[in-house]
């Protein structure tokens, strides 16, 4: 099962690339009207420019929970680990102090591979509905630069729908045309929820109950953040940055209520429970019928019994 997850993540990651950094798939070149003012907004410089630029956010989404997750989960391990009640128990495996980390790194392995699944995913969506729809940016027609005489625009109810249209950069009319849904917004709120999820999920100490949904709250309160920043730049629609906001959330609730079930598992090699030890004694205790022979041979040894007494 290791090698077939393998192949699923080497896959997503190969189709994320062929999305992000290859034109195998084009983009829809959808028409607008001439003067149209939804896609007249000043265009205020590459993304590289934005009060939130692509690695500032891709910095965060990969490493603060990378960071986070391995730093609970230690935590968690060493508190276990020294607990009393760990002292206590039976430790079944007797091979070394190193299989005790077993379980640490399976857990922290296991919740970090789900994450970066469901990042790659979420970029999946995210450049399928873009390529799909070829949304336009606010900005479009800023740095489409269109010759409206020459398309013939007397008219503003006129529809232009052909790509020769633009005669401005290549480059920035073709991140123009890739608005919906917002890749930045998908990402900030797919990386909150988990994270937040993972913290609600997994710390259980006293006097966390405040710390917790403050933490929490923090999180989705960077996520809304980013997205108002994409509307105020003038860089996606509301709609875009909502479709984001939808596709982020609904592949983190997925991922963590179906594949990691909420963050359980076991965090350490203990004993096996009661139930486990106890033997399969269900098979002994159903009643046979007792064949007349068998009857027979039980009341003379209970007559001779009686007669030796």
């Amino acid at each position: 099962m290791l090698y077939f997850q393998l192949v699923i993540m080497a896959g997503t990651v190969m189709l994320a690339y062929y999305f992000e950094y290859t034109d195998t798939f084009s983009v829809h070149v959808q028409g607008f009207f001439c003067y149209d003012t939804t896609y007249t907004k000043p265009y205020l410089g590459p993304e590289d420019s934005s009060a939130v630029p692509p690695v500032l956010l891709y910095a965060l989404v990969a490493g603060l929970p990378t960071l986070l997750i391995t730093i609970t989960e230690t935590v968690l391990f060493l508190v276990q680990y020294t607990s009393k009640e760990f002292d206590r128990s039976e430790k079944t495996v007797a091979t070394g102090d190193c299989c005790y980390l077993n379980p640490l790194v399976r857990r922290t392995f296991r919740f970090l591979g789900v994450y970066t699944f469901g990042l790659f995913t979420v970029d999946i969506f995210v450049n399928a509905g873009q390529v799909v729809t070829g949304n336009l940016a606010p900005y479009f027609l800023t740095v489409c630069k269109p010759n409206y005489t020459a398309l013939g625009c007397q008219q503003a109810l006129r529809y232009i729908s052909h790509q020769e249209a633009c005669t401005g950069n290549q480059d920035d009319i073709l991140r123009a045309r890739k608005t919906f849904p917002s890749k930045e917004a998908a990402l900030s709120v797919y990386a909150a929820l988990y994270l937040a999820m993972y913290v609600t999920s997994t710390v259980q100490a006293k006097g966390t109950r405040l710390a917790k949904p403050m933490l929490s709250l923090g999180f989705m309160c960077l996520a809304f953040l980013t997205g108002l920043n994409r509307v105020a730049e003038y860089r996606n629609h509301w709609s875009d940055v909502i479709a984001g906001f939808i596709i982020g959330t609904a592949i983190a609730t997925f991922l963590v209520v179906c594949v990691v079930h909420n963050f359980k598992g076991k965090l350490l090699l203990c004993e096996e429970s009661p139930a486990e030890q106890r033997p399969n004694t269900g098979m002994l205790n159903i009643g046979r019928m007792e064949s007349p022979l068998e009857k027979y041979i039980a009341s003379q040894n209970h007559i001779a019994f009686a007669e030796v007494t």
